[in-house]
C-alpha cells in the first residue's frame, strides 16, 4: 500500500456509498433494508483489512503478486495503448513483438490460466482508479457483495421470517467477509456462486426474467469454471437436482408427481454428469479419472511445505491416489473443514480467529441436532430440496477442500463458498422443524 491509497480510498468509498444508497431501495424491502449498508461496509473493511494483513503481517502474498502483474499491464498501457489492450484480450502464453517488452514483468503471463484471468479483470478495473491497490480491492469487494446479496434474497424467499438470521450467515461470518473481499480469486468466485444460485432460482424455478437469468448464469458459470472449477463441480450437480426437484413438486397430481420425480432426478443427474465431463475435458487437474491422483499430489505438497515452514498443517491419513481413497477420508475431512482448527491447534492470531469460528460451527450444529433430533434432521433434509442442496453441497465441498489442502491456512480460504449454505441450511432446518413442532421446547429458567 502506498500514500495514494490514503488519498484515493476515501474518494472512491464515497462514490461506492452514494451508489449503494441510490440502489438500496430497488434491491431491498422493509425487512432486508437495514442489512444492506452494514453488509457492504463489512466487505469494505474486509478488503482493506486483507491488504493490511498481507502487507504488515505476512509481508506479501498472492494479493500483492496479482497487483504487481496489474501494474505491469498498467506500464504497458502508459507506453502503448495497443500493447495494453492486447494484454487484456489475450489469455496469456503467447508471443507478440509489441507486448514482449512488458510480459517479463507480468507474473503468470507465460502460464496464463486462472491467475492471469484475475489479473486481466483487475487491470480493467485499474484503468478507472489509477491502478490503485486498495481501490481495486474495493471494486472486488463490491462484486463479491453483489453476489452475496443475490444469494441472501434467494434464501429469504424460502424462509422470509429468518431475514435476520440469514443475514448473519451470509454477511457476518469473519472468514467470509475477510477472505472473500480482497484482490483474490476467492472474492470473485464467492460473488459468482451467489449470482449463479440466484439465477437458477429466479429463472429455472420462479421462471421470471429468463433472458437476464441466462446471461447471469452463463457469466457466473464461466467465471467459476475459469477461476476455480472445483467449486462448480461440487455445486452444479446438486443445484440441477434442486431445480428439477422444485419443479416436480409443482405437479398437482400426487400420482404423476411420484412417477415423474425419479425421471426428473435421472434427467438432472445425467445433465450434471455431462456438464461436469465437458467442464473437465482437457484439464488433467480435474479430469474425473485423475481427481484422486491430483488430490494426493496437492495434499502431499502442501503438507510438506507446512512441516518445513513449521506451519499449520494437518494430516487426515495416507492417500493412495484413487477416488476410493478420498471417499475413505471424507468423514474426517468434513469434520476438519467444518469444525477445525481446534483451539489448541491455533498457532497464530489468524488461526485463533478461525478456531473460534469453528467452535461456533460445532456448537451451533450440536444445538440444532439436539433440538431437532438426528432422525428428524435426516428426514427433513432428504425431503426438502433447499435443505438437500445446502447440506449436500456443503458436505461434498468440505470433504474435497479438506482432503486437498492439508493446511489450515489455505483451508480457511478454500472453504468459504460452503459456509453460507451450511449455516443457512441449519437455520432453515430449525425453522421448518419448529413449524412442524418437532423441535424440543426451550426449558424455562426458574
Amino acid at each position: 500500500m502506498e500514500l495514494a491509497d490514503l488519498f484515493l480510498t476515501p474518494i472512491y468509498l464515497g462514490i461506492f456509498y452514494l451508489v449503494a444508497f441510490g440502489i438500496r431501495s430497488k434491491v431491498t424491502n422493509l425487512y432486508t433494508k437495514p442489512y444492506f449498508i452494514p453488509a457492504i461496509t463489512l466487505k469494505f473493511i474486509g478488503a482493506i483489512g486483507l491488504g493490511l494483513i498481507y502487507q504488515f503481517y505476512y509481508g506479501g502474498g498472492d494479493t500483492f503478486n496479482y497487483y504487481s502483474a496489474v501494474k505491469g499491464i498498467g506500464v504497458a498501457f502508459s507506453s502503448s495503448t495497443s500493447a495494453g489492450i492486447k494484454l487484456l484480450l489475450t489469455s496469456g502464453g503467447t508471443y507478440d513483438p509489441e507486448t514482449a517488452p512488458f510480459t517479463p514483468n507480468i507474473l503468470w503471463y507465460q502460464t496464463g490460466g486462472s491467475e492471469y484471468l484475475l489479473i486481466r479483470i483487475a487491470a480493467i478495473i485499474g484503468l478507472f482508479c489509477f491502478n490503485n491497490y486498495t481501490v481495486i480491492s474495493l471494486f472486488f469487494a463490491c462484486i463479491s457483495f453483489s453476489g452475496l446479496w443475490a444469494m441472501y434474497i434467494t434464501f429469504v424467499k424460502y424462509r422470509p421470517q429468518l431475514y435476520k438470521q440469514l443475514a448473519w450467515t451470509v454477511f457476518y461470518m469473519p472468514s467470509v467477509f475477510f477472505w472473500g473481499s480482497g484482490l483474490l480469486k476467492d472474492t470473485l468466485c464467492l460473488g459468482a456462486l451467489g449470482w449463479l444460485f440466484y439465477a437458477l432460482h429466479r429463472g429455472a424455478i420462479e421462471r421470471r426474467n429468463l433472458v437476464r437469468c441466462v446471461i447471469i448464469g452463463v457469466a457466473s458459470t464461466y467465471l467459476l469454471a475459469a477461476l476455480k472449477v472445483y467449486i462448480l463441480l461440487c455445486f452444479l450437480p446438486m443445484s440441477l437436482l434442486w431445480v428439477f426437484n422444485e419443479n416436480s413438486s409443482r405437479i398437482r397430481s400426487a400420482t404423476v408427481r411420484i412417477l415423474a420425480k425419479p425421471i426428473l432426478f435421472a434427467v438432472g443427474g445425467a445433465i450434471a454428469v455431462a456438464a461436469i465431463s465437458n467442464l473437465t475435458k482437457g484439464d488433467d487437474h480435474y479430469a474425473l479419472d485423475k481427481i484422486g491422483e491430483r488430490s494426493k499430489i496437492n495434499s502431499d505438497y502442501l503438507y510438506r511445505v507446512s512441516v518445513e515452514q513449521n506451519g499449520s498443517g494437518y494430516n487426515l491419513g495416507a492417500q493412495d491416489g484413487t477416488i476410493g481413497g478420498m471417499v475413505k477420508l471424507a468423514p474426517m475431512a468434513i469434520v476438519t473443514s467444518l469444525f477445525r482448527p481446534f483451539l489448541w491447534e491455533a498457532r497464530n492470531p489468524v488461526m485463533l480467529l478461525s478456531a473460534l469460528e469453528a467452535i461456533f460451527f460445532l456448537l451451533f450444529t450440536l444445538r440444532i441436532l439436539y433440538r431437532t433430533g438426528v432422525i428428524a434432521t435426516i428426514r427433513l433434509i432428504s425431503s426438502n430440496s433447499i435443505l438437500t442442496l445446502c447440506f449436500v453441497f456443503a458436505l461434498i465441498f468440505s470433504a474435497s477442500v479438506a482432503i486437498t489442502s492439508s493446511n489450515f491456512g489455505t483451508l480457511v480460504r478454500y472453504k468459504i463458498p460452503m459456509m453460507p449454505f451450511y449455516l443457512a441450511g441449519l437455520y432453515i432446518l430449525e425453522s421448518i422443524a419448529r413449524t412442524k413442532k418437532i423441535v424440543l421446547p426451550r426449558r424455562k429458567i426458574a
